[in-house]
This record gives C-alpha cells, sequence and structure tokens, in this order.
C-alpha cells in the first residue's frame, strides 16, 4: 500500500531547558507529551522507523530534557520535502523524580507550550491498558483551555485485545469528559497507527 505521507530523513537537532536553547530554525512542529512510561520513545522510533532516533529507557523520567528532532515530509510522492520539527517533551508525574525536578520541567514544558508560536498541535499520549490519571486529566485540560489543538494517542494497543480496546478508548473519553472525542490507538511494535499520526501531522504542519 503508498502511503499518503512519507518521512524521508529524521534528525536529532538540540535539546533545551530554556527558550534560548532552542533550534535557531523555527518550523512548524508537533509535541509529544505523556507519563514517564507510556511509551513515547518506542512511539517516536515507530514513526521515524529509526530505531534509536529517540533514547529507549529502561528507567522511567530519564528524559530531562526538551529534544528537538528534524522530520523531513514527502506528500503523496511529490518532489518537494517539507521540514517540521517533531518535540519530545519530558514524561510527567514519575513518583521518584524530586520534586524541585518535577517543578523545574513543569516550567519549562509550560513555557514552550505558551511562547513556541510554530507549535501546531500536541499529541498527548495515554497507556491504552489504563484510565487516565488526575496528572493525564490535567494536562489534557491545560492544553485545552490554552486552545492548544491535541491529539490524544492510545498507546500500548498491542498489550489487549479488539474488543477490550473499544472499551478502554470509551473509558479514557468519559474519564477525559469528552465522549466525542477522537482518540487514535497506536501499537509501536506493529506499527499500527503509523500513518494515521502521518496524515494528522500533514494536515497541521504542512502548509
Amino acid at each position: 500500500m503508498t502511503e499518503h505521507v512519507v518521512i524521508t530523513k529524521a534528525t536529532y537537532l538540540a535539546s533545551a531547558v530554556r527558550r534560548d536553547q532552542y533550534p535557531e530554525e523555527r518550523r512548524p512542529a508537533v509535541a509529544f507529551i505523556g507519563r514517564s512510561n507510556v511509551g513515547k520513545s518506542s512511539l517516536i522510533n515507530s514513526l521515524t522507523r529509526i530505531r534509536q532516533l529517540a533514547r529507549v529507557s529502561s528507567k522511567p523520567g530519564k528524559t530531562q530534557t526538551i529534544n528537538f528532532y528534524e522530520l523531513l515530509l514527502r506528500i503523496d510522492g511529490g518532489e518537494e520535502r517539507h521540514p517540521v520539527h517533531l518535540v519530545d517533551l519530558p514524561g510527567y508525574g514519575y513518583a521518584k523524580v524530586g520534586r524541585e525536578s518535577r517543578k523545574t520541567w513543569a516550567k519549562f514544558i509550560e513555557e514552550y507550550f505558551l511562547h513556541a508560536e510554530e507549535l501546531r498541535f500536541v499529541c498527548l499520549l495515554l497507556d491504552i491498558r489504563h484510565i487516565p490519571m488526575e496528572s493525564d486529566c490535567r494536562m489534557f485540560s491545560w492544553l485545552v483551555e490554552h486552545d492548544i489543538p491535541v491529539l490524544v494517542i492510545a498507546t500500548k494497543a498491542d498489550k489487549i485485545g479488539k474488543n477490550a480496546r473499544n472499551a478502554q478508548i470509551a473509558a479514557i473519553q468519559k474519564k477525559l469528559g469528552v465522549p466525542e472525542l477522537t482518540i487514535l490507538p497506536y501499537a509501536s511494535p506493529k506499527n499500527e497507527g503509523r500513518s494515521d499520526l502521518l496524515d494528522v501531522m500533514a494536515e497541521y504542519l504542512v502548509e
């Protein structure tokens, strides 16, 4: 099957904790955020098809910086390559990380969300096997309140059966308070959901 959107190149650009450390070249951007053990790095590697572009850690909470990557997108087999940024934000809600560290992360994540004019939408990652926790609900509500488009991605969809998947998606919608909310199931080992996510990225990031 021919893919509508193809990533022809993906490269690491920079890690930052302050605005002056962001890449100088501004590109339309999508940011990924979720709890520390939600499978964010695995999803990014699945999306880009580069196995260790984002490092998968055995220790949740290890990513402590905003990591920027540049992707080149090709649409419908065209010649043009569209440069965009993928922004990997630190995971939240990991209990073993000190309170001061969590405050610091929250501050520079919020600063990025509020001041990154190039940010087009945010992918909020939730583990499909669990009901969203309060930290997930707060993040979702905060993004909505600040008029930041958000796509909820239910990760680890390969861990449960099809019937359970539908029930869990309904439970997530109910917990977030939006029964009609579109939720994209994603299974990184099988790249399931990848084409749908790329289509959304093209819609928001390519002018």
